[in-house]
């Protein structure tokens, strides 16, 4: 297995931006410009994720998704507001390779079955945001609209029911850890990554350069996403595949 590095565009009113929870906003640059750099850098995959569409109930913006694919080659995964086969297919119009669904697809499941049969499961990419519940069997309860809405759901179960309805890949984010730089949260992606057998996408936390091999190694990701550390430039992309390498990790140098 060769573990991929995906830097994380979070946006907001067309710049990029980063929080600590879900809140604490801060600004961390222009996207075309971040986009660029981290191709350059060596990502191997891009994410870009519109965090206030669900909660403004609105679609996506597909102008920031077409000026980002402008400048990039590499496989781009957009995700926010998307309710439909419809959004989806003009999010792959304006550049996009990859979509991530989250709220829509607990609202309505089938929604990641058709969407796996339009447009192939390899594209369809489902987001679970979680926190600690120990009254749950994995011990992680889904939560919903933006990590505001607790859904009484078990998130393991939920990412074996969405890999059964056609999801390529599962991207857990950790309530407790995102944006924390604290490491991801290893017990929340290994619950995912046992219980699905596609790609997982660690994600949220992620602060030195042990948390992406502690990742790999105990939480069982296969695709890295980062975006404090690259943003605010703690770490470049190749230093972390550098380390990877040295510890015996598959990357693409």
């Amino acid at each position: 297995m060769t573990v991929k590095i995906m830097p994380c565009l979070d946006m907001k009113e067309g710049r990029v931006v980063k929080g600590v929870h879900f809140v604490d906003i801060k600004d961390a640059g222009d996207p075309v410009q971040c986009a660029r750099r981290y191709q350059e850098e060596g990502a191997d995959e891009l994410a870009m994720l519109d965090i206030a569409a669900t909660l403004e109930n609105r679609k996506n913006r597909l102008e920031w998704v077409k000026q980002v694919a402008e400048v990039i080659d590499i496989p781009l995964t957009v995700g926010g507001g998307i309710s439909s086969l419809e959004d989806i297919e003009l999010l792959f119009e304006a550049g996009a390779d990859k979509v991530s669904m989250n709220s829509a697809a607990v609202k309505r499941p089938e929604l990641i079955r058709e969407a796996s049969q339009a447009f192939g499961s390899e594209r369809i990419t489902v987001a679970i945001d979680a926190r600690r519940n120990e009254s749950m069997p994995s011990g992680f309860e889904l939560v919903v609209a933006g990590g505001t809405k607790p859904m009484e759901i078990d998130a393991a179960q939920w990412a074996t029911r969405c890999e059964e309805l056609g999801a390529g890949v599962i991207l857990p984010t950790s309530m407790d850890g995102d944006g924390t730089r604290a490491g991801y949260d290893i017990a929340f992606t290994r619950a995912i990554a046992d219980a699905v057998k596609v790609p997982v996408i660690a994600s949220g936390g992620a602060g030195k350069l042990e948390d992406f091999y502690e990742a790999v190694e105990k939480g069982g990701a296969s695709v890295l996403l980062a975006a404090s550390v690259f943003h605010f430039r703690e770490l470049t992309i190749r230093q972390v595949k550098e380390y990877l390498q040295e510890k015996g990790i598959s990357v693409l140098l």
